[in-house]
């Protein structure tokens, strides 16, 4: 077993960015990025590479204690110098502390503020009673009380988002160490706390940074209630607690979290669930599956996954009359087989498309790193035969992505995030499975990895009539 990311690894991570970005350029130079976007990419890559080595074989046989202090400590570091970082750039860029074409964040920074001057009571009823759809309502629930501490404040609010984050890293710990074992576990976390994706949400006014805690959380404390008996009670309350959260955040996840309990409580092995708990969990599960079902929660969750064919084909049909000819090819069949890898980096100046540009070096990771997720699947299928003790998250990870590979949103980074807790632990895993046999498929991806940067620059441009 290979108990942390090699060296060799980790320089070709290195190398095939650099000479794909290289390449992208080079080939396409009259669309070629921004000097300060290709610097942000080379920072995210060379960044991430380097000190995932360096720390997952540093930091191997540190006692858990000391470990997960430093990966707090990392991870809480990192995302505060993004924040600090990101929140000047941006006034540089637009001239206002908000990323390019901030409508989301804007929206939610100016809700926030107006909802913070209400009372407690008048808060719950506008967030959660006197709505049309729940998505969104936990979020600017969050933020207008955050903003009651916090005033006017910009920057406030984005690091306390951090320090969610870094606890999220913890509990992702906690969670790959029950699965995947130790050595698995620390790189997974490891992996999480560098992951550019995850650190670049933290300088953003949106909702992904705490939407991504929630995820992790629910995940972990629901893999404790399947695999403890200690107490029960209060972590399924807080379970459904957070199922319910989810709801309020993107109705889809929710949908994606019952999903994955009621495959973990069919699939889970019987040594490790044993019969009576399965059962009791099984019937807390139908009742609070029983008592969404009826509301408006369940009515918006109909509602997304009956539109998610049309919204699929309305997006591509706008991107043809664009003049976008080629997105009428990215159709579901085309796009879920590659939804442990996407989204594709962008790698080329495309207007309207700055904050492609800045987390490309972040596409890319998750590119190079979806070898190793499918070697992880694999492995748990065919080798070790494990994929019943990582039922829950395998469900979540397949039913998530399984929803938005089958939308308009299918290489969305944005929408493409909540899977990226489950994809970081799966990879780990698939390191740790590294043999002789298989790293063949290792060699041939790093010829794959380059030609779906250049590809993708070449789509880009040629449904735009740019070439």
């Amino acid at each position: 077993m290979i108990p942390y990311l090699p060296k060799q690894i980790s320089d070709k991570g290195i190398y095939l960015y650099l000479g794909s970005l290289a390449a992208v350029t080079l080939i396409y130079f009259k669309h070629a990025m921004p000097w300060e976007f290709i610097l942000i990419g080379i920072m995210w890559v060379v960044g991430f590479f380097t000190l995932a080595n360096k720390f997952t074989k540093e930091w191997l046989n540190l006692p858990d204690k000391k470990f997960i202090f430093r990966l707090f400590l990392l991870a809480l570091i990192l995302r505060v110098a993004w924040l600090t970082f990101s929140y000047h750039f941006y006034i540089a860029k637009t001239g206002v502390p908000f990323e390019f074409l901030a409508r989301d964040a804007m929206m939610y920074y100016w809700v926030s503020l107006d909802r913070s001057a209400l009372s407690l009571s008048d808060l719950w009823q506008v967030s959660f009673v006197d709505v049309g759809g729940v998505s969104d309502s936990g979020y600017l629930f969050y933020l207008a009380l955050i903003a009651k501490l916090t005033g006017n404040s910009i920057y406030l609010p984005r690091l306390v988002n951090s320090v969610l984050s870094a606890f999220g890293v913890v509990l992702l710990y906690n969670l790959a160490k029950r699965n995947i074992g130790q050595e698995g576990g620390r790189m997974a976390a490891i992996f999480a706390c560098l992951f550019p994706n995850l650190i670049y949400y933290c300088g953003l006014h949106m909702k992904e940074a705490v939407m991504i805690f929630i995820i992790i959380a629910f995940l972990e404390r629901t893999d404790y209630v399947i695999r403890n008996k200690k107490h029960l009670i209060p972590n399924i309350a807080l379970v459904i607690v957070l199922i319910a959260i989810m709801f309020t955040f993107r109705t889809v996840l929710g949908g994606a979290a019952i999903f994955a309990i009621a495959s973990a409580l069919v699939f889970t092995n019987s040594k490790v669930i044993g019969k009576a708990r399965r059962w009791m969990l099984i019937g807390y599960a139908a009742l609070a599956i029983t008592t969404l079902a009826g509301g408006i929660i369940m009515t918006e969750v109909e509602q997304t996954w009956e539109d998610r064919e049309n919204n699929q084909q309305q997006k591509r049909d706008m991107q043809v009359s664009r003049g976008i000819e080629w997105a009428k090819y990215a159709t579901g069949t085309v796009m879920a087989p590659m939804i442990f890898v996407l989204p594709f980096p962008t790698m080329i100046h495309i207007f309207e498309q700055e904050n492609q540009m800045v987390v490309s070096g972040g596409n890319f990771v998750r590119n190079f790193l979806g070898c190793f997720v499918l070697i992880g699947l694999f492995s748990a299928i065919f080798v070790t035969k494990k994929w019943r003790d990582f039922s829950l998250i395998g469900a979540f990870g397949i039913a998530y992505l399984g929803i938005i590979a089958t939308s308009g949103y299918n290489n969305s980074e944005r929408f493409l995030l909540p899977g990226l807790p489950v994809i970081v632990i799966i990879a780990a895993y698939g390191i740790t499975q590294l043999n002789a046999k298989n790293m063949k498929f290792v060699r041939i991806w790093y010829y794959v990895v380059p030609a779906m940067a250049v590809g993708w620059a070449f789509f880009k441009l040629g449904t735009r009539g740019m070439l």
